[in-house]
């Protein structure tokens, strides 16, 4: 990593933006909705012109989803915009970009992971906003690095593992969508390879995919972290049908992370050894 000059995290309250803070510490310099209007195409200029970066981790998105289907431009602005505003000046100032895409690119009608090659066919607004997004950075900035993850979790914000804990806390029997498999994936993980391989200074770019490792569906997520909190796991599965949604979501959004494990000669810890250590960190924050 270039000591000179400056790491630039976008969407830095958010979850991975949280996590990046915790390890980058001072050799970054971090900004949110509050800080900069990223949507605004001459503030981005300005203040991209008036700083030295070296990279730019932009995790700044929409992710309410089914709030999309409603603000289709907030939602557009966010995950188009932005990444177009960071992505336009990359080559001229000469920093290079990791966005943060998702596994909602891809319809779920697989039945093996995802790999990088597969055809992203977006069922949701979300989706379709977060591929647009991918298109427009490799137009602008083709040496950029794609990160595409989901179902994300961390000891920082509001997410699924806490909104469980919650609930289980309260004693209250849970409904969770058994059908929709994919791979929680704890935030550290993801952070820890974006500072250590991303950073490193032996710059890769193109798409990549990265989860932590094994399968789960959202009811064997829900059961593991009650489990692993030692609270009662009164969880009743159910299916998608039951639980209906404004957006549609992938059945199957597992990813097949062969090439990141091959490209950077890394392994990665199984989603349940990542959620025991987050639950751990839970644990710890709060005294």
């Amino acid at each position: 990593m270039d000591s000179e000059r400056k790491i630039l995290v976008t969407g830095s309250n958010g979850q991975l933006g949280s996590e990046l803070r915790r390890l980058l510490g001072d050799r970054a310099v971090y900004v949110d909705r509050s800080d900069l209007d990223l949507t605004d195409r001459d503030a981005v200029e300005a203040f991209m012109r008036s700083a030295d970066f070296a990279y730019v981790v932009n995790c700044a998105a929409y992710t309410a989803v089914d709030r999309a289907e409603e603000e289709k431009l907030a939602c557009a602005q966010a995950n188009i915009d932005i990444v177009e505003n960071l992505a336009r000046l990359a080559d001229e100032l000469d920093y290079r970009i990791v966005h943060i895409s998702t596994d909602y690119v891809f319809d779920g009608h697989a039945y093996v992971p995802y790999s990088e090659s597969a055809k992203p066919e977006p069922m949701s607004v979300y989706g379709t906003t977060k591929r647009k997004g991918e298109t427009a950075l490799l137009g602008l900035a083709p040496g950029s690095m794609i990160i595409r993850t989901g179902w994300l979790y961390s000891s920082f914000g509001h997410n699924f593992v806490k909104t469980i804990l919650d609930k289980g806390r309260q004693g209250a029997r849970l409904r969770v969508v058994a059908d929709q498999i994919g791979t929680p994936t704890y935030a550290t993980d993801l952070a820890g390879f974006i500072v250590d391989h991303a950073l490193s200074g032996h710059w890769t770019g193109g798409i990549f995919h990265f989860s932590d490792e094994g399968v789960a569906s959202w009811y064997d997520f829900a059961v593991a972290i009650l489990e692993e909190a030692g609270l009662p796991a009164d969880v009743i599965p159910i299916a998608t049908s039951d639980y209906p949604t404004a957006a549609t979501r992938p059945q199957f959004s597992v990813l097949d992370k062969s090439k990141v494990k091959a490209v950077f000669s890394i392994t990665i810890p199984h989603w349940r050894s990542s959620l025991r250590r987050c639950m751990q960190q839970i644990v710890s924050s709060n005294g």
